[in-house]
């Protein structure tokens, strides 16, 4: 038996997890208040802390940290790499701490990771990480030669998702072609081409369809004489893109329990806002319906908005004549994260190395 520990920040949280196996013995959301996060001036500034947390909640479920075989971590914001399970090694963390965009808060994972193993004498691993890069190079083309389209999603939960969809259906990934949409804070779509995500919006940087704290695709005139508007630093403006945009700009909530229930109950804006983001994501699905050079095999959507029927009903009724639709609401990340390292340390699969 193997007995993996999972760990997966967020912005406001840190998910851990223990397996043993595939079996979880301990899965736990340790939430972070905003007074607390206050006192770091940066995302890196909370490793320690952090750290902490998942030791003293190891302790408090009476889980021997001795007795962990492996760490399975999150990836953080790289270098591209492709799909697969990596060694966490110096090169990978000196990446981490240099290319630290914003603050991404999946960058403390490989940290952490790295440290808790070392202390134990195991190895560390990352799966799947948001810069897995398998666009095809056309796809790339941006239209301005200074600026490239670049592959940053939730591509642990796609893959994950993309997996158990091969399973149910009886078929290879290898042999599928799928679109698959992630909801959630932020909103990926790829192009799962034969076992590859051949096309997929930048889901950190404002690509695609605007989502509850994003902005999506913008008017370039526009947002160029905002930025030099002298309102806002580039700081400011990335952050308003990435965490201050979208639902949350119009509506002033990201929350999509709120927002539901407020369509539900007939609310005129919160309806006319939620249409226009189903209407942008069942837009972003059409377009990638060209890239396959056969019929697309099956929609899929995922993430945490997934979970809403309401919502998901409103973009299936635009895109169903593309393909069959197929739902699995939430995230898989926590058991993607174990299975990633159980296939290496089953020798199922050779762990990868980053440089």
């Amino acid at each position: 038996m193997n007995r993996i520990l999972v760990i997966n920040p967020g912005s406001t949280s840190t998910k851990i997890a223990v397996y043993d196996d595939d079996n979880p013995i301990l899965e736990e959301t340790i939430r972070h208040l905003k007074d607390e996060l206050s006192k770091f001036n940066s995302i890196l500034d909370q490793f320690q802390w952090r750290k902490d947390l998942i030791k003293k909640e190891l302790e408090k479920s009476c889980i021997d940290i001795k007795t962990i075989t492996a760490v399975a971590s999150r990836g953080g914001i790289m270098k591209p790499i492709s799909s697969g399970t990596y060694v966490i090694n110096d090169a990978m963390l000196d990446d981490i701490k240099s290319i630290n965009v914003n603050g991404h808060p999946s960058n403390l994972a490989p940290l952490i990771s790295n440290e808790i193993a070392k202390e134990n004498n195991i190895v560390a691993y990352v799966i799947d990480p948001v810069v897995v890069d398998e666009m095809e190079d056309i796809a790339r083309v941006s239209g301005l030669k200074e600026i490239e389209r670049i592959s940053r999603f939730h591509a642990l939960n796609q893959k994950a998702v993309a997996y158990m969809l091969s399973r149910d259906l009886g078929r290879s990934y290898n042999d599928l072609n799928i679109i698959l949409v992630h909801l959630g804070g932020g909103i990926s779509i790829g192009a799962h081409k034969k076992g590859r995500i051949v096309d997929v919006n930048d889901a950190l940087d404002g690509d695609g369809p605007f989502s509850p704290e994003r902005c999506g695709g913008l008017p370039i005139g526009q947002l160029i004489r905002l930025c030099f508007s002298g309102k806002y630093t580039e700081e400011t403006m990335l952050q308003k893109i990435r965490r201050g945009s979208g639902m949350l700009d119009y509506l002033d909530t990201n929350d999509f329990f709120e927002i539901e229930k407020k369509c539900l109950d007939g609310d005129e804006k919160y309806n006319f806002y939620l249409d226009a983001m189903c209407y942008q994501i069942a837009k972003s699905i059409g377009s990638l319906s060209v890239v396959f050079d056969s019929k697309i095999d099956a929609i899929v959507f995922t993430g945490g908005i997934a979970r809403s029927k309401f919502i998901v009903d409103k973009i299936k009724k635009m895109v169903e004549f593309l393909a069959p639709i197929h739902v699995y609401p939430g995230e898989q990340e926590m058991l993607a994260l174990t299975n990633g390292v159980l296939r290496i340390l089953k020798g199922q699969e050779e762990a990868k190395i980053y440089s």
